[in-house]
């Protein structure tokens, strides 16, 4: 069932158009109907201003236009369907005030576009608009069930706070190992470190340890140095996550440029692929950065989630998701495993975790941080709460 889906719009699009492509077949598919040609623009809101005021004589943009070819005279059943023109200004807008993604509001737009092209018309009586909302709620349960999760996202936890306590006095405790073995009894279903060449927090040791006692999944994070990928190749980790590493930074402070440096990291990857341990790459949420992941043979992406959780205001944080949210779609469509973490917390990382092309989150810090209080135990199940989407 070809949908043609082009963009008109000024801006980078915060969405991935290969998601909404997929969702636009699937909702075609959901109505039962034969292949036909569906036309989709996506447009800003001076676009659709003129639009319109020139179809439908009101000032100002809407949402959705909807333009069927399929009134009046007989037609096929594999005829063209018709054009359906969407405000991205405006659903950004509106999935701002209904507090969901900018997917999500799509979602709704194109079935509701999809049934004016199948006849439906919420304008000519009170009992025709009843009808329509019912048929589009009905719609999106039944895309909902398509799309489910069949798995819930797992939670992976970073102990490098606990080995940054413990080398603040430059003992032999809290023990990380010990801490990975708590969170891994509370739930949690991997363990991260990040072992960095001034090996500010976690030791060799700790990373040998780990491997011998970790049950779950041990995920090392790292920069690309010869001497770190040659410990991480002895070790053998479940996975390795490439990360930018800079001296003088308190944390990883943004993603990988990846398309800057394609042939350094391509080289990385084939090293660790050999060795028979899958790869994952660090990256802001930018298209540029997940094709270039794909490109260089990644097998994950763990997209930067830090703009999103240091988000001053609702606008600037509901921004910043729907980056994350596209840019997680955008990979999984190119068939890359996604994960996601980064300052994320008990007040950011229940959207992600809903997020249906995410399987796993890295939190360190907040749960940590929450540990001082409530206890390390507590604090991981007060997590996969978050996670599993129980407040």
């Amino acid at each position: 069932m070809p949908v043609l889906l082009s963009a008109d719009h000024p801006q980078p699009l915060p969405v991935s158009l290969a998601a909404v492509r997929g969702d636009a077949e699937l909702l075609l598919q959901l109505c039962g109907q034969q292949p036909c040609d569906w036309s989709i623009l996506l447009v800003d809101d001076p676009l659709m201003a003129r639009l319109n005021e020139q179809y439908r004589a009101k000032k100002g943009p809407t949402n959705v236009l909807a333009f069927s070819l399929r009134e009046g005279e007989a037609y096929s059943d594999d005829a063209p369907l018709g054009d359906v023109v969407i405000s991205l200004d405006t659903t950004a807008r509106e999935a701002q005030r209904e507090g969901i993604s900018l997917r999500r509001r799509l979602q709704i737009l194109l079935a509701h576009g999809l049934l004016h092209l199948l006849g439906h018309d919420h304008e000519r009586s009170e009992a025709e608009a009843e009808r329509m909302e019912t048929a589009e709620r009905q719609l999106l349960n039944r895309l909902d069930d398509k799309q489910r999760r069949t798995s819930m996202i797992n939670l992976a936890i970073n102990v490098d706070h606990i080995a940054t306590l413990r080398q603040a006095r430059g003992i032999n405790e809290p023990d990380p190992v010990l801490a990975a073995g708590i969170c891994e009894l509370a739930g949690a279903a991997g363990i991260v470190v990040h072992l960095r060449e001034d090996r500010r927090h976690i030791q060799d040791r700790d990373v040998y340890l780990l491997r011998q006692t970790v049950k779950t999944k041990l995920n090392l994070e790292m920069g690309a140095a010869p001497e770190i990928i040659n410990i991480a190749l002895d070790v053998k980790p479940d996975m390795v996550t490439l990360v930018p590493e800079k001296r003088q930074e308190l944390t990883t402070e943004g993603g990988l440029n990846v398309s800057g440096q394609k042939k350094k990291l391509a080289t990385v990857i084939d090293r660790f692929i050999g060795a028979g341990i899958p790869v994952s790459l660090f990256i802001d949420p930018d298209f540029k950065q997940v094709k270039a992941a794909k490109d260089i043979g990644a097998t994950f992406v763990e997209i930067h989630t830090g703009r999103y959780c240091d988000a001053v205001n609702e606008t600037e944080r509901a921004k910043e998701f729907n980056l994350v949210a596209a840019a997680a779609d955008e990979a999984h469509a190119m068939g890359l495993r996604v994960n996601a973490g980064h300052g994320l917390n008990y007040l950011t990382t229940a959207p992600v975790a809903a997020l249906k092309s995410i399987e796993e989150l890295s939190i360190g810090h907040a749960i940590m941080a929450r540990a001082i209080f409530v206890g390390l135990d507590q604090a991981v199940r007060e997590m996969l709460a978050q996670v599993a989407g129980r407040r």
